[in-house]
This record gives C-alpha cells, sequence and structure tokens, in this order.
C-alpha cells in the first residue's frame, strides 16, 4: 500500500511540533517510524470494519451488525492513543487520507458484495496482521526506552488479539456458555466482555 510519490515525513518535526524530550533524536526517529504505520492501520481496518458492518446480509445479520461496530469503536479509539504518544515524544503523525495510504499495509476492500463468512475471515486476518505490526513495534518502543509508548501498545495488543480470537470463534460456528450457563451469541459475548473490563 505504501507509496514514495509526495512522501509525508513525520520527523524531524518542525520546531514548533518538536516536544522537548530526553530521547534522543534516533529514538523518536525509529518510534515514530514504528508507530504511524499502526495508527494508518488502525484507520484501514477502521473503515473496513464498518464498511462490513453497514454491508452485511443473511441470517447472522443482528450478531455480526453488533459485534462489527463494537470492534470498530475500539480500533478508533486506539488511533488518539498512539498519535497523541507520538506527539508526546516529538514526531508528528497523521495528516491525510493520502497520508494513511502511504503508510497502511492492510488492504482496502472495494467489493461490491462480500459474504459475511468472508467478512469475518477477512477482518480476523486483518487483526492478526495488526497484532503482529503491533508486537514488532513494542520490540522497537523497549528498545528505545520508551516504555510509556509500549505499555500502551501492550493494551491495544491485547485488545486486537481479543478482537481476532472472537472472529475465530465465530468462524468455527461456536456458541459459548458465558452468562449464568445460558449460550448467548458473539456480539452479546464481546458486550459482557468490555462490560466487566470497565467494572
Amino acid at each position: 500500500m505504501q507509496s514514495t510519490k509526495n512522501k509525508i515525513e513525520s520527523y524531524p518535526a518542525p520546531v514548533q511540533l518538536a516536544t522537548e524530550t530526553d530521547l534522543s533524536p534516533h529514538e523518536v526517529k525509529v518510534i515514530t517510524e514504528a508507530v504511524n504505520p499502526l495508527i494508518a492501520d488502525a484507520f484501514a481496518l477502521y473503515v473496513k470494519t464498518k464498511n462490513f458492518h453497514w454491508h452485511l446480509y443473511g441470517s447472522h445479520f443482528r450478531d455480526y451488525h453488533l459485534l462489527l461496530d463494537e470492534h470498530a469503536d475500539a480500533i478508533f479509539d486506539s488511533i488518539d492513543i498512539m498519535a497523541e504518544r507520538v506527539r508526546r515524544i516529538g514526531g508528528t503523525t497523521i495528516r491525510s487520507i493520502s497520508h494513511i495510504g502511504q503508510l497502511q499495509t492492510i488492504e482496502d476492500d472495494n467489493s461490491d458484495v462480500v459474504p459475511a463468512g468472508e467478512m469475518i475471515r477477512i477482518l480476523m486476518e486483518d487483526n492478526g496482521h495488526s497484532a503482529k505490526m503491533i508486537r514488532d513495534a513494542i520490540v522497537v518502543c523497549d528498545k528505545n526506552r520508551n516504555s510509556a509508548t509500549s505499555n500502551s501498545l501492550q493494551d491495544i495488543l491485547d485488545k486486537t488479539e481479543r478482537r481476532k480470537w472472537f472472529l475465530y470463534e465465530v468462524m468455527q460456528g461456536r456458541i459459548i456458555q458465558l452468562v449464568d450457563g445460558h449460550p448467548i451469541g458473539a456480539a452479546a459475548i464481546f458486550s459482557h466482555s468490555e462490560a466487566c473490563n470497565r467494572s
């Protein structure tokens, strides 16, 4: 997905945006270059998840519609966290749709019709790809003395792996006993999990 045409650079930042930090210029640069593609991928995955949420059809419409909407919200929430981590160390972050297009590694999907099961498979693989990218970025942050960004990414990684897990189980066609011994569908499972995490 990356393009070299009119490439937008995120480091070094203009003097007005170069937040002071004890990290070295090299450390700021490599962290910025590791995290910004995660942000671009989060934007791309958010739009793809909403695309599938809007264009679902079939017998599982309600459960999948609700599940993908909640997944999209979680992905969107991660964007500001990652972008502000880049700004706090003196890098700059996403500026436009074209900037996202230069950095994203998750493919767009402009298909007219995608069967529901294929949507789930695609999103499971995309979330798995995102998890790997996040894990790699955590290593970069740890190697370059930025434990705060690493900690934020670890929380985002946990949520990404949870999404992948739910999508995987949906693919198996399983119903999981979760609340008071009663079987509930995938969207309700996700809602219950999120409620427990907030409590």
